[in-house]
């Protein structure tokens, strides 16, 4: 019989002290350790790889000056169009604004009433070369880059230009305006093409009425930057 009583408590007491653990553990009065950290980080999900491009930035001459020649057609109005060359010297005051200097010439032929006529000259042969020399105030208005293939870029300019000077032509000198626009390209960092549009506008009287003639002019530029 006593036997008996030490068996029942000793399963009595089994339970209990497995009912207090479960009871702490539910409660949250237990302390349970935490697992050692591991020394290797959480696996990244992604792991780019990105093959840097070289990129080489387009080498500007930061000289201010530029000097170079150019040719193209000249319209003299009532006389015709012909072959117009000349020199340009410019100055870059900032990277929008810049004054330009330019002396062209071209040669006027005959007007419609000298050729009717059959031998009436409203002027000399020598009073026929058309000479110019003007100063411009320019702006960039649409600096930007033109792209050749994949790997070569230009830098370009498009500007305004306008200014005055004087127009050699009939024997006499006369106070000339000039206007037009330009297009710029940097073949390199000190060599420039110009594509170029301009207007010279003087008073003439040589038709027997004094008008405003309108002298159209177009040429193509190579600068160079020093």
């Amino acid at each position: 019989m006593e036997s008996r009583f030490r068996v029942l408590f000793l399963i009595v007491a089994m339970i209990s002290l497995s009912g207090c653990a479960a009871t702490k553990n539910l409660f949250g009065f237990g302390n349970e350790e935490a697992p050692p950290p591991t020394s290797e980080a959480p696996g990244q999900v992604i792991d780019p790889e990105v093959e840097r491009r070289e990129i080489k930035e387009p080498a500007i001459d930061r000289e201010d000056f530029e000097i170079g020649g150019y040719v193209g057609i000249m319209s003299v109005e009532d006389f015709g169009t012909d072959v117009v060359y000349g020199v340009r010297l410019a100055y870059h005051i900032t990277a929008g604004f810049f004054v330009e200097g330019t002396v062209g010439q071209t040669e006027a032929g005959l007007t419609s009433f000298e050729e009717l006529s059959g031998g009436a000259r409203l002027i000399t042969d020598s009073q026929r070369t058309f000479t110019y020399y003007n100063l411009n105030l320019g702006y960039n208005i649409l600096p930007g880059e033109v792209f050749i293939g994949e790997g070569r870029a230009y830098n370009t300019n498009l500007y305004l230009i306008a200014g005055l000077g004087s127009t050699r032509f009939a024997g006499d000198d006369r106070f000339t305006v000039n206007v037009g626009a330009g297009y710029r390209f940097l073949l390199s960092d000190s060599i420039a093409l110009h594509l170029d549009f301009r207007d010279h506008l003087f008073d003439i009287d040589l038709l027997g009425e004094e008008k405003t003639a309108h002298n159209l002019e177009g040429h193509l530029g190579f600068t160079v930057f020093f």
